[in-house]
């Protein structure tokens, strides 16, 4: 018996240099295709929280405009990171000639504005 019908796979087998027998450019392609891979499926969700992240801020800012300062004629929320809050959203009246005044910070992910109700009975009598 000899070694070869031992393995039967390795029949035929001559050891080469080394080298892959692709070429040295497909490795370089195959890096660029997974990395517009992980973009194309990353991206889109990035922007769209953005875009929700924004959408909400505005409307919550419209809110604390017109509970703070309801004589403003605008209002406008800014993703700041270093702005009179901590990182995130910071809403802003727009006045013309006042210039722009802080109202809130809304934090890194806006929500609905948690406004004390004034003149609402709350279960409370006063005798």
């Amino acid at each position: 018996m000899t070694f070869q019908d031992d393995e039967p796979e390795l029949a035929g087998y001559e050891p080469t240099d080394g080298r892959t027998r692709r070429g040295h450019r497909n490795p370089w392609l195959l890096r660029v295709v997974v990395l517009l891979g992980l973009v194309g499926l990353v991206l889109p969700g990035i922007l769209t929280t953005m875009a929700v992240g924004n959408t909400t801020a505005q409307r919550a800012c419209e809110i604390w405009v017109a509970y703070m300062a309801p004589d403003s004629p605008s209002s406008q929320a800014r993703f700041e990171v270093f702005g009179p809050g901590t990182i995130g959203w910071e809403c802003y009246t727009e006045g013309t000639f006042g210039g722009d005044a802080h109202v809130a910070s809304l934090g890194l992910i806006p929500g609905t504005p948690n406004i004390p109700r004034v003149g609402i009975d709350d279960g409370v009598s006063e005798s």
